[in-house]
């Protein structure tokens, strides 16, 4: 039986088409969908798993995405010859749609869920992580799950004012600005991206050009769906379920009741617990004193979430009625800051940065060329000299977690603290430039406090950054009954929890340099967005004059213990005799001068990049190499040395590795004595070029003298 194909087709205003499909691939999936634009194609598969998990705390949602390394027409490097563990790169799609459609899902909907997002196919100038979206949230659409979408991503660049929608990665490198842009029909749901210093203005003339072809998918989307009926009944019957459990598990009398008893015994110690003011070790230690005697006196299976719900509207009451935080703030304050660089003395160049409960500790380590991040997968073939690392320890919120390696969150917010500083780094530096932001403490925004942290260190280290980058992160609470938005600046791990937006921007006195949004809510209007975001302008220029009482301008010369790094050229001929047979010549010289030696080879020439700690080493590594390429120059005078005399020439050397003959005709004007030249000698001679029949050096020293005369 041939499978019934479902196609719809959209074209942009460049007159690129973009088609969505469904029908033929992955049909034993609860819903499948296949998206391509050009030769960029990607398949999105959904299965739901069969029984429902109650009282779960958190959503089963598992989103992965990969990229076929066979899709580039590429076969994976290494020993094993196939795709492995995900790379940073595909963490941070999985991350993308993952804050796209969670939002989405209703309420303690709690069936396991798992989209699967595949790379079939790669067009150099479509780039994937635009489209993840939109196949995500067709194969959503059209399964059984009940779903307040559809919703959809796009990417959009700018270059010399012109946006481009979903461009590929040459358009991206010459871009001024890049945006992820996702939302549903009526609202902005995700923004993630960087840019160099843009206005708060341009920011929202690109979101809501964005917005224009979001609606044009979700258009599609509903299309596909309504032209086969079997997709409205699949949803029709999962309203039913899905009413069945909002009613068993939101309005058993047990519960209710339950949850009344506990806000008249309790709420009103809860209420003042919140509205003290406290710091959130000592408010942590009261609320859970609160939970266990609730334990001990109700003696039934996850109270805890009952007790969290009740939280959550005690604390959302205190800041939309009497606009008062957690830590007793006002709506736009900040928490207190400071910081201090040179903290350690031993690196290249750290800083500590401070804001409230929250703790920062970055280093800077510079390095040679040989020290770049190498990125190799299906898409990017690249090296960065500059990148951030971000470590979020367990101990910072006093917990204790079994370490498995980097998580999801750790990559996520480095790459976000990397994007932030990227474009304020000097362009020409012949250093490469490793950042690590270990958090000590967090308390809400850690990732905003490791780029203050971070550009402090930079500075600290005397890199020449264009202007300093500060962060700040932005949270909101809606009163669903009034439709009042209330912004919040500088937001606590707790206004985290139980708000509705977390939105993380970067950016000098000049322009926003980053940006993510993540919402709980089906999205934000313009106005609200529009509001943040200037909102959030005032935080960082009031962040940056704090940052800049402790350092006010990168230092001017580097740290003692950073390497110098000596760059020069030499003939493309002479790369194999400096790196030597199986590499000794070049080994000995690193060894015996304690440096690194990198060799390019670029054009006609090769280029030696040497590193190292001590300058007479490192002096001493650039003479040996200068004396294996030296190329003498016709018309100069060189000392050499008598190697050997010979019947008809002296052999002579005038460096370690170049000799040449001395013909008895150039030797004097006079006629030689038996001990007129002994080998050791040290003469002078002059290079006169080469012999065009042979290829030889021809040297002169009688030419040094008048004839039959001394000078």
């Amino acid at each position: 039986m041939i499978p019934e194909l479902i196609k719809e087709n959209l074209f942009l205003e460049d007159g690129r088409a973009l088609s969505i499909e469904t029908g033929k691939f992955a049909r034993k999936a609860n819903g499948s969908a296949v998206v391509r634009m050009g030769n960029t194609s990607l398949l999105a598969t959904v299965v739901i798993y069969k029984e429902y998990k109650e009282d779960l705390k958190f959503r089963p949602l598992t989103i992965d995405y990969r990229e076929k390394y066979s899709a580039g027409g590429k076969i994976p490097g290494g020993y094993i010859k196939r795709e492995g563990r995900p790379s940073e790169e595909e963490i941070l799609i999985m991350r993308l749609v993952d804050r796209l459609l969670r939002p989405l899902f209703k309420d303690n909907y709690y069936q396991e869920i798992q989209i699967m997002i595949s790379l079939l196919s790669y067009d150099i100038n479509v780039l994937p992580d635009g489209l993840a979206g939109l196949v995500a949230s067709t194969a959503v659409s059209i399964s059984e799950i009940y779903f307040k979408g559809p919703v959809s991503t796009v990417r959009i660049i700018r270059i010399n004012d012109v946006f481009i929608i979903n461009p590929g990665i040459e358009e991206l490198k010459k871009s001024e600005l890049d945006l992820i842009v996702g939302g549903t029909n009526n609202y902005i749901l995700l923004v993630e991206g960087e840019m160099r210093e843009i206005s708060e203005i341009e920011i929202m003339e690109a979101i809501v050009k964005a917005h224009k072809y979001i609606q044009l998918q979700i258009e599609a989307q509903i299309s596909l769906i309504t032209k086969n009926k079997k997709f409205l009944n699949k949803r029709l019957y999962n309203i039913k379920l899905y009413n069945y459990y909002y009613k068993y598990l939101n309005f058993n009398l047990k519960v209710f009741y339950i949850k009344e008893k506990i806000n008249f015994l309790y709420y009103e110690d809860i209420y003042y617990i919140y509205k003290g003011g406290l710091f959130k070790q000592k408010r942590s230690k009261q609320i859970e004193n609160i939970l266990n005697e609730i334990k001990f006196n109700f003696l039934i299976n996850n109270i805890e979430i009952i007790f969290d719900e009740i939280k959550k509207e005690i604390i959302k009451k205190i800041l939309l009625k009497e606009n008062i935080r957690l830590d007793g703030r006002s709506l736009d304050d900040l928490r207190t800051i400071c910081s201090k660089v040179d903290c350690l003395p031993g690196v290249h160049g750290s800083a500590i940065f401070t804001r409230g409960e929250t703790q920062a500790l970055s280093t800077v380590t510079l390095g040679s060329s040989l020290d770049v991040n190498k990125i190799d997968n299906a898409i990017i073939r690249a090296k960065q000299k500059f990148y951030l690392h971000y470590n979020f320890p367990p101990f910072s919120t006093g917990e204790i977690k079994f370490l498995k390696g980097v998580s999801r969150r750790e990559i996520g917010h480095g790459n976000l603290a990397q994007r932030a500083l990227k474009n304020i780094i000097p362009f020409v530096t012949p250093y490469t430039i490793r950042v690590v932001s270990d958090v000590l403490e967090s308390n809400g925004s850690s990732s905003m406090a490791t780029v203050c942290a971070s550009t402090l260190a930079l500075m600290d280290a005397g890199i020449t950054v264009k202007r300093p980058v500060s962060g700040i992160s932005m949270g909101l609470i809606m009163n669903y009954l009034t439709g009042e938005a209330i912004i919040l600046s500088d937001i606590l791990g707790d206004e985290d929890y139980i708000g509705d937006m977390d939105f993380k921007i970067t950016g000098t006195e000049y322009g926003i340099t980053a940006c993510q949004m993540d919402m709980k809510i089906d999205g934000i209007t313009y106005e609200v967005l529009s509001n943040t975001i200037f909102k959030a302008k005032k935080g960082l220029l009031f962040i940056i004059k704090k940052m800049l009482t402790t350092l006010s301008c990168p230092r001017k010369s580097l740290k003692f213990p950073v390497p110098k790094i000596y760059t020069f050229y030499i003939p493309k001929k002479f790369i194999g005799t400096v790196i030597g047979s199986g590499g000794k010549i070049i080994q000995e010289i690193q060894v015996s001068t304690e440096t690194n030696i990198k060799i390019k080879e670029k054009e006609k020439v090769g280029i030696i990049e040497i590193l190292g700690k001590n300058e007479t080493k490192l002096k001493s590594a650039i003479l040996k190499i200068k004396n294996i390429t030296f190329v003498p120059k016709v018309g100069k005078i060189y000392k050499a040395k008598v190697k050997n005399i010979k019947k008809f020439c002296v052999l002579v050397e005038i460096s370690k590795y170049v000799e040449g003959l001395l013909h008895i005709s150039e030797i004097s004007w006079k006629i030689l004595t038996k001990n007129f030249i002994r080998t050791g000698d040290i003469i002078y001679v002059k290079y006169l070029g080469k012999n065009n029949k042979l290829g030889k050096i021809k040297l002169s020293h009688k030419i040094l003298f008048y004839r039959n005369y001394h000078i």
